[in-house]
């Protein structure tokens, strides 16, 4: 069998990841040293989720590393460089306002340990498929200048290009306000692209909207579903902030964005950027969501507004997957944004 290394492996894509490809028939070693917790409190801890990946996935192998040690990487790929055709990184310091906190760990974590992963990779597995979990925060606030439209629960685009599929990869990440967070992924996103074209290697970036599902250890400041499922089922109290709630999210099922890698591993490219997300098919408002969430489970939820939007926050995301779909058509959606909520809510129930 083959081998494929998934960084971050505990959160949400990751696990997701290393379930997929674990069922496909490949082996599976995963990089995750919980630092989820260390960013945003034990309440974010995913090694709940690691004890369940050991229990449940017998060819897969977990590793308590850190991407950003040299010497720790460097020796897992010489170990493993043999069997091993696929690296997906999917590790990161994920938070917008946490970024500002810690500027040097938001930037080592997710510039610094991506470039580790690329160069352990081209070192050893030049020839391995490279997918990176990058980010729509990579576009900055440009989103923001679109000609947006208010309506009764949601800020809209009409009457413009991207109206009715989205923003494509073409819209400029120069010359807007990133958030740190935002800078780091850009840093990182260049990388993976640099390392594409400059050494011939099979390289992809997917620019993740709203990624999701009910493996999501959500907290305030990160994971907008999960933590507003898990508000509403526990009775805790949820901010929203800025825009009036009427804020758009594409959101993308983790089972729906891990299907793409694996499109992508079996017929990789050279150098390639993605806009992954729920697109016109999987999008709601804050409004909408929280609507839904009361609806599902039948409970009120207990939220408060605050005016001041968080730094470089988006009004109106919609991703266009088009070009995603015209290099893999096979490609489909299995999660609409019900389903999604579905799922989300009753995980959280169950772990009441």
């Amino acid at each position: 069998m083959s081998l494929v290394i998934v960084s971050g492996s505990a959160g949400l894509i990751g696990s997701e990841t290393v379930r997929f490809f674990a069922n496909k028939g490949l082996d599976v070693i995963g990089i995750d040293n919980d630092m989820r917790a260390d960013f945003f409190g034990s309440e974010a801890s995913t090694d709940w989720n690691r004890q369940l990946l050991e229990k449940e996935i017998p060819n897969y192998r977990h590793m308590n590393l850190d991407i950003r040690d040299e010497t720790q990487m460097q020796n897992l790929f010489r170990d493993c460089a043999s069997d091993l055709s696929g690296v997906i990184h999917c590790a990161a310091q994920p938070s917008h306002d946490w970024a500002a906190r810690d500027p040097f760990k938001d930037f080592t974590v997710n510039a610094n340990g991506t470039l580790v992963l690329l160069e352990m990779t081209r070192k050893y597995v030049p020839e391995a498929v490279f997918i990176f979990t990058s980010t729509n925060k990579v576009y900055g606030d440009l989103p923001n200048s679109l000609p947006l439209v208010e309506k009764e629960t949601r800020w809209e685009l009409e009457n413009h290009s991207y109206a009715e599929f989205g923003i494509d990869e073409g819209m400029s990440i120069d010359q807007s306000k990133h958030s740190l967070f935002g800078a780091s992924k850009v840093a990182a996103d260049i990388l993976v692209q640099e390392y594409g074209r400059y050494f011939g290697m099979k390289t992809a970036i997917f620019r993740g909207g709203c990624l999701t599902g009910p493996a999501h250890s959500g907290t305030q400041l990160h994971g907008f579903l999960a933590y507003l499922a898990k508000c509403v089922v526990n009775g805790n109290p949820y901010t929203v902030f800025g825009y009036k709630g009427k804020q758009v999210r594409d959101n993308i099922h983790s089972h729906d964005l891990v299907n793409m890698f694996w499109q992508f591993y079996l017929n990789p490219r050279i150098s390639e950027v993605y806009n992954a997300g729920g697109s016109r098919h999987s999008n709601c408002s804050m409004l909408e969501a929280i609507n839904i969430c009361e609806e599902l489970s039948n409970r009120e939820m207990k939220w408060t507004y605050e005016e001041n939007n968080r730094v470089g926050d988006h009004i109106w995301w919609i991703s266009d997957v088009r070009k995603f779909k015209s290099h893999f058509p096979e490609w489909e959606y299995r999660y609409g944004i019900r389903e999604i909520l579905e799922e989300i809510v009753e995980a959280q129930m169950g772990r009441k």
